[in-house]
């Protein structure tokens, strides 16, 4: 099968979770004997058309207007994309199947779609409406169109949980044969070869210090100052710990502010974006890894914890909550709730015995349940049905279906 992917963002270029889940599904696809063709934005540093082991992958260049407008941005990116894709597709051959990952590609996908008579598949990865708590202003509303236009234009759209699938018929008042849950999924292979190096660890805490740790944007919806919040709580039952907060954002500043205030600062270690290199070594070092989203579709940050056999503390909201059993294979605490979080992180660090076994069953879930192999056949019999159904339609721009 032929297939075209879009998407803003691929390897090297990571700004969310968007990134890892297209270059992991596209790899496994190309790797059973698929033709992956991924077009995705330019990064400085990266080559604009490459052979990525299984995966064909096209860069584009956004035009040259400078704007600080993400939404003009975003219109830019669809043109060039767009132009892009038709000259691959008039060299190569047509595609079999369209998949757009997100908002931010629907309108190069809409125009593939109708230039070649292409069925399109789109994933939602995560709502506008969701992200805010509701649509405030004009530029949600737009985008919060644009999603809905996305998944009206689409054959099947594909979420990541069974909260996203709730969310989605909710937003778009879409029924329920159009959507599919599909859940991400985690390399099992990532921590290969890492194990846990003491002299690396001494960079972030002293020997005796147990090390919880954090990893996202640091940004409201991640919840980074939730757990900030719980640490005078932690600290005051188990002195001897340190909290690792690891990534960058627009809420950077403020963290570091807050630690202060509170006079934490001698608990709490910012280390600013990391290489995946380090990422994998900092996970090997932790002794709880902490999840406390305010909103999350999915959380492969979670698995990524499960998969490093870290026991994990996740809040109890979204996809997160869905991943995670209570006191089996991880520990939740209430959204929001700092006093919750801290409960949940000094189960783990007094309760030895029951995290050994927590971690057990954790690792054996990822690797059953959330492994690529799985998925990405389950992506595949989507596309199936999908090219199928289209066979039978009548192709025109007023014809969506």
């Amino acid at each position: 099968m032929r297939i075209l992917m879009l998407s803003w963002e691929y390897p090297p270029r990571i700004v969310g979770g968007i990134s890892r889940v297209v270059h992991d599904l596209a790899q496994k696809l190309g790797e059973d004997s698929n033709e992956v063709h991924i077009v995705t934005c330019w990064e400085i540093g990266t080559n604009e058309t490459e052979k990525d082991k299984n995966v064909f992958v096209h860069r584009v260049h956004t035009y040259n207007i400078n704007t600080n407008n993400f939404v003009d941005w975003v219109l830019q990116l669809n043109f060039a994309l767009a132009e892009y894709a038709v000259r691959l597709i008039n060299e190569t051959g047509k595609m079999d199947i369209i998949h757009a990952h997100d908002w931010i590609v629907a309108f190069a996908a809409r125009v593939l779609k109708y230039s070649y008579s292409i069925p399109l598949v789109a994933t939602i990865h995560a709502t506008e409406y969701g992200r805010n708590w509701g649509i405030h202003n004009d530029i949600q509303g737009y985008i919060n169109n644009v999603e809905w236009w996305l998944t009206y234009e689409a054959w099947k759209v594909i979420v990541n949980s069974e909260y996203m699938q709730n969310e989605a018929k909710r937003i778009f008042q879409l029924p329920d044969d159009k959507i599919s849950v599909i859940h991400n999924g985690v390399d099992v292979n990532k921590f290969s070869g890492y194990e846990r190096d003491s002299g690396f660890r001494k960079d972030f805490a002293l020997d005796s210090e147990k090390i919880v740790f954090f990893v996202g944007r640091l940004v409201n919806e991640k919840g980074a100052h939730v757990l900030i919040d719980s640490i005078p709580k932690i600290i005051h039952y188990f002195h001897d710990v340190k909290f690792i907060i690891t990534g960058k954002g627009p809420q950077l500043d403020y963290l570091r502010g807050k630690v202060v205030e509170m006079s934490i600062g001698h608990k709490v270690y910012f280390t600013g974006y990391l290489s995946d290199e380090n990422l994998n070594k900092l996970y090997k070092c932790a002794d709880v890894a902490v999840f406390p989203s305010l909103y999350e579709p999915f959380g492969i940050v979670a698995l990524e914890g499960m998969l490093a056999n870290v026991p994990v503390v996740v809040s109890d909201t979204g996809g997160l909550g869905e991943i995670v059993n209570h006191g089996i294979d991880g520990m939740k605490s209430y959204t929001g709730n700092p006093n919750s979080l801290a409960d949940s992180i000094l189960e783990i660090l007094f309760n030895s015995d029951k995290a050994e076994e927590m971690k057990r069953k954790a690792l054996e879930k990822v690797n059953s349940v959330y492994n690529w192999d799985c998925i990405s056949q389950q992506t595949m019999n989507v596309y199936e049905e999908v090219i199928e159904k289209s066979k039978r339609a009548m192709w025109g721009v007023a014809d969506t279906k």
